[in-house]
């Protein structure tokens, strides 16, 4: 099992409130560039100690994420991190130009000597406002924007591209990615269409604000899907995010996670809006199962969400035990271990915890 550590890169300012979008009257530019700079810090800290991955994604007017623009992360994280894959889970292709995505990426393989995973997702319904796109044509968009993608990385000749939402004269993309034909790709799997556009594309898929139970029913999906398409996805092709926190004993880090739950700014509120996500399900985004998908985070006790496996707690052993448990359930070969709050050097040796003393355990999984 390899690791990851992914962080939305949360303004560490003045509280937010509730809501999206936040107002820039609490913006801070020096309490960002502080937040910015510790994150970049935590990054290179976790390449050091052996994580396998680094990951950033794209959102969009709200302290949750300073990083509306992954790719400049990235490029800036090929400077500071040195052996790890640079995941960029992902960017928002269908509010996006495809063929300037396909550029970008293609940049960034080439900065970090091949290291890019290409992760290409829908985002959270309410960024449709960001760029005025009709969340209805979500996933049509981005069907066409990926195989457009797809098209671009590994087509050296001139071509052109007359599609449904998208139409370009001539794509020709220079500099090209240096894996071949393309870096791995990922996307979201949290419905049966996603699963099966996936399986028939073969493409990996990755799970995010979920518990195993259901990450579990859609993974069994996507191989079901896989097998009819003639092909078997190894546990490489599987990415599980789950918000860790590793401390010396299993007391201290669960006193230390509830103290900074309380007393941090609840940034991942500012990614909420109901009446935009009333509005966007109505719309067809959710697919087939969508009260399955609008209901997957309903755990609200800390045991409850450690026992769905949303939340990983404890000393190093005891995350041991709770990620083996993933692995078994889902078969996840890569697990994205989103870092709760920002706590200074707490946060910091709790990434050397997980580097010493709980990677080279999880590597063992099988």
């Amino acid at each position: 099992m390899k690791a990851a550590l992914f962080s939305p890169m949360r303004y560490n300012g003045p509280s937010a409130g509730e809501g999206w979008p936040i107002a820039g009257s609490i913006y801070s530019a020096e309490a960002a560039e502080q937040s910015m700079n510790s994150y970049l810090h935590q990054f290179k800290l976790a390449d050091e100690v052996g994580f396998d991955w680094v990951t950033v994604a794209e959102h969009h007017y709200a302290p949750f994420s300073l990083n509306p623009n992954p790719m400049v992360t990235a490029g800036a994280l090929t400077q500071v991190v040195k052996r790890a894959k640079i995941a960029l889970l992902g960017a928002t292709i269908p509010i996006l130009n495809p063929v300037r995505v396909a550029e970008e990426f293609a940049m960034i393989d080439t900065l970090s000597g091949g290291r890019v995973i290409a992760g290409m997702l829908r985002g959270t319904p309410n960024e449709y406002v960001t760029y005025n796109i009709n969340p209805a044509e979500s996933r049509e968009r981005f069907e066409e924007a990926l195989n457009l993608i797809k098209t671009a990385w590994r087509e050296t000749e001139p071509f052109a591209w007359q599609g449904r939402y998208y139409d370009y004269r001539t794509v020709s993309i220079w500099p090209r990615p240096m894996q071949k034909p393309s870096p791995q790709i990922f996307m979201s799997g949290s419905s049966p269409e996603s699963c099966e556009f996936a399986a028939k594309n073969r493409v990996s898929l990755g799970f995010a604000f979920t518990n195993v139970p259901q990450a579990q029913k859609s993974a069994v999906m996507y191989r079901e899907y896989a097998e009819k398409f003639g092909w078997k996805p190894t546990q490489d092709d599987i990415v599980y995010r789950v918000v860790v926190h590793c401390a010396d004993t299993d007391d201290l880090a669960i006193e230390q996670f509830t103290n900074a739950s309380k007393n941090a700014p609840r940034t991942s509120l500012t990614m909420a809006n109901r009446d935009l996500e009333g509005a966007v399900a109505t719309s067809g985004y959710y697919g087939r199962d969508k009260e399955a998908q609008r209901q997957r985070l309903m755990g609200k006790g800390l045991q409850e969400r450690i026992d769905t496996g949303q939340v990983v707690i404890g000393s190093p052993d005891t995350v041991v035990k709770q990620l083996e448990r993933i692995h078994r359930d889902l078969g996840a070969g890569i697990v994205d271990m989103t870092l709760a709050h920002d706590l200074g050097e707490t946060t910091l040796h709790g990434i050397e915890l997980l580097g010493e003393k709980v990677l080279p355990r999880i590597r063992q999984f099988q």
